[in-house]
């Protein structure tokens, strides 16, 4: 057994855990940000420029929750999972089966979104100059999405052995990168063309695109656990089905997330263009927690996957624990934060009067909620980890109907902004409190299977 994979096994588990997860958050902080990146300098170009970008948001981080957190947790479950039994040489193959998987997924995700695309966005409230540039952004992103699975499919390969140094060096390189490169693009910078919002999405698939070509050098060059034999490898129904039996259903849940976020700002946009946009900016922060909470989340997945394949399964328990009220601790700090300074988060990406009040309405109603997002959304990785994700899909299912069916409700007999904003903090408490519920009630080892 390789000593990296001992250290999972053996090591004491906190130091274990912040050694992985502070990498971590640094990678999944930098690649959450990487979208704020683009609304920054595109929110130069007015109001319509953000909520167009606001409409294609929830589909660019629905990429990234299912290639990077979802599918990607189950190609790192799998792989931590296998090096916790022994299986060398099945953690080896699994990298050509995980790459199938994500080529399949991308080639997907590009017809529908370009297909439906203008109905999609409309159907969100999107109209006039905001829907045009909703669909130049988007198309230009969804054209190259392959490149958005194929890093993540390889960031997830080598976080699932325990490594979440070189992910997280490679993802400050890309930044480095596309901190200059957006507004050169965006605004025509030296000789740079002026591209406007195409320019943005350009540069993401830039960015996507260096930061892959680096984790296959890496892989194939010897230096990680896993060392993968491609044209050696024979295609194996059992390590698609060790795979997809958790990326599956982690899709679905990210999914499902997606589709809350994306249908609560339709039910913003019935009062406004200026609403949409402040939601949107608003709705960025909780997507922010997801890498806060992947920091730990993604450490968990490995720490947790390599501990069950072992047969560990009070230390896997004690592991999900611990990172699950340290992701509640930090995302209830950013969460009361914002309520308390929401201008603070919101003067970044707008100075427009009706975008600050319905962004700052969102951040003080929502954002003492953030907490039990965060734990629910570290305790939703751990299950990867241990192959169990009943109960988070049940809690991703009673989010939704709380947060949409809710919402509706109130906002057809109030026609309340701010208590529709309070049911959606409400869907966050159940989403938490349930998974946690669940797992202290023993739903990881059958007890409630």
């Amino acid at each position: 057994m390789d000593p990296r994979t001992r250290t999972l096994l053996e090591a004491p588990i906190l130091p274990t855990l912040l050694r992985m997860a502070i990498p971590n958050v640094v990678t999944t902080t930098i690649q959450g940000s990487i979208g704020l990146i683009d609304i920054y300098f595109m929110a130069k170009l007015g109001t319509d420029a953000i909520a167009g970008v606001s409409l294609v948001f929830p589909g660019l981080m629905l990429m990234q929750m299912m290639s990077g957190g979802a599918m990607g947790g189950g190609i790192s479950s799998a792989v931590a999972r296998a090096l916790g039994a022994g299986r060398r040489d099945d953690a080896n193959a699994i990298v050509l089966h995980a790459l199938v998987i994500g080529a399949i997924f991308a080639a997907f995700f590009m017809i529908a979104v370009l297909a439906g695309g203008p109905w999609l966005y409309a159907a969100l409230g999107g109209s006039g100059a905001a829907l045009e540039i909703a669909l130049t952004y988007s198309n230009i992103l969804f054209g190259g999405v392959i490149l958005i699975w194929m890093f993540n499919v390889l960031l997830n390969v080598i976080r699932g052995t325990g490594n979440t140094h070189v992910p997280a060096a490679v993802t400050i390189i890309g930044a480095a990168l596309l901190i200059p490169l957006s507004p050169c693009l965006i605004f025509g910078v030296g000789p740079f063309p002026e591209l406007g919002v195409a320019g943005g999405a350009i540069a993401l698939l830039i960015y996507y695109g260096v930061g892959t070509a680096i984790y296959a050098a890496y892989l194939w060059s010897g230096r990680s656990v896993v060392r993968p034999r491609l044209l050696h490898t024979k295609l194996r129904w059992p390590l698609f089905f060790d795979i997809f039996r958790v990326g599956a259903v982690a899709s679905v849940i990210a999914l499902m997330t997606n589709v809350t976020i994306a249908l609560t700002t339709g039910l913003a946009a019935a009062f406004g263009t200026a609403a949409v946009a402040g939601y949107g900016i608003g709705t960025r922060l909780e997507y922010m927690l997801i890498p806060l909470s992947f920091g730990f989340g993604g450490a968990l997945v490995a720490l947790v996957g390599t501990n069950i394949g072992a047969g560990n399964r009070e230390r896997a328990l004690r592991a999900a624990w611990i990172g699950g009220w340290v992701s509640f601790a930090l995302t209830e700090a950013v969460g009361l934060s914002a309520a308390l300074w929401p201008a603070a988060w919101l003067s970044l990406f707008a100075s427009d009067p009706a975008v600050i009040e319905a962004g700052t309405a969102y951040l003080r109603v929502v954002g003492p909620f953030y907490g039990f997002f965060g734990l629910g959304m570290a305790l939703y990785f751990a299950s990867q980890g241990a192959g169990a994700l009943k109960w988070p899909l049940l809690a991703g299912v009673l989010r939704m109907v709380i947060a949409v069916g809710g919402g509706w409700l109130i906002l057809r007999w109030t026609g309340n902004l701010t208590l529709v904003f309070l049911v959606l903090g409400l869907a966050l408490l159940a989403f938490g409190t349930t998974i946690a519920l669940a797992i202290k009630g023993g739903a990881w080892f059958g007890k409630r299977q």
